[in-house]
């Protein structure tokens, strides 16, 4: 189950292995949605991240390119509340072109008392270069906060992030009475400083707030001979 462990990583769960350990706080990690419809599927997973990451009182920053935010909207705070997240500890800023963003984050990063930054901007990011990203590593280094940078599309150049990961959404299981059950994502490991890449389906536990791996639902399998022995059966 995935969580904050004492080393300074977060634990996803079952990508630990490759990860070995889990996702550390002080390396810069982008995130970037499998196709162009799931860009709700990597915030989720960023903001999910960041609920591990906070520590007594340390704040979440948000920052969003004004044009970002024009492409796939604002933060809904009620939405975040039922996430995890206190909006207390929640900080918006929005900047006027990827440089800005850019710079809020690297700051951000340096400042005492921040759990997480995510940065997020629009389509390929081209800004966010290797120049940029080696400048948002050593910020993540020094500053030991969770560093996300959210890219809307995901881009083939060089980066200095440590990891890398395409996000979509996952079918989870129904709850109890059939309807909505979990959040689940598929998390797709593409670039990996410390192991292999690989993907896998993560549930996200509101009330836990942890991950957890996606296990299908069992069923009683109808019997032919005897009623009253109903074997498990997996159902997808």
């Amino acid at each position: 189950m995935g969580g904050r462990t004492e080393e300074g990583c977060i634990s996803l769960g079952t990508p630990d292995a490759a990860l070995q350990g889990g996702l550390s706080l002080s390396e810069l990690h982008e995130l970037a949605p499998a196709s162009p419809f799931q860009h709700g599927a990597s915030l989720g997973f960023a903001l999910a991240l960041s609920v591990l990451a906070q520590a007594h009182d340390g704040a979440i920053v948000f920052v969003q390119q004004d044009f970002a935010a024009l492409e796939a909207g604002a933060l809904y705070g009620l939405g975040c509340a039922l996430f995890g997240i206190d909006p207390t500890r929640l900080l918006l800023v929005r900047a006027a072109t990827p440089k800005d963003a850019l710079w809020a984050m690297e700051e951000a990063l340096k400042t005492r008392g921040v759990s997480a930054v995510i940065a997020e901007l629009a389509g390929y990011a081209e800004a966010a270069d290797l120049t940029a990203t080696r400048r948002l590593s050593l910020a993540a280094q020094k500053g030991r906060a969770l560093a996300l940078l959210l890219r809307q599309r995901a881009s083939p150049l060089p980066s200095a992030a440590a990891t890398r990961w395409l996000l979509s959404d996952a079918s989870g299981p129904s709850d109890l009475y059939g309807g909505l059950g979990r959040t689940a994502f598929s998390v797709t490991l593409t670039k990996n400083r410390r192991g292999p890449c690989g993907t896998w389906v993560l549930q996200w536990d509101d009330d836990g707030s942890r991950f957890e791996p996606a296990l299908p639902r069992v069923v009683a399998a109808a019997p032919f001979d005897r009623p009253a022995a109903a074997p498990i059966a997996n159902a997808c």
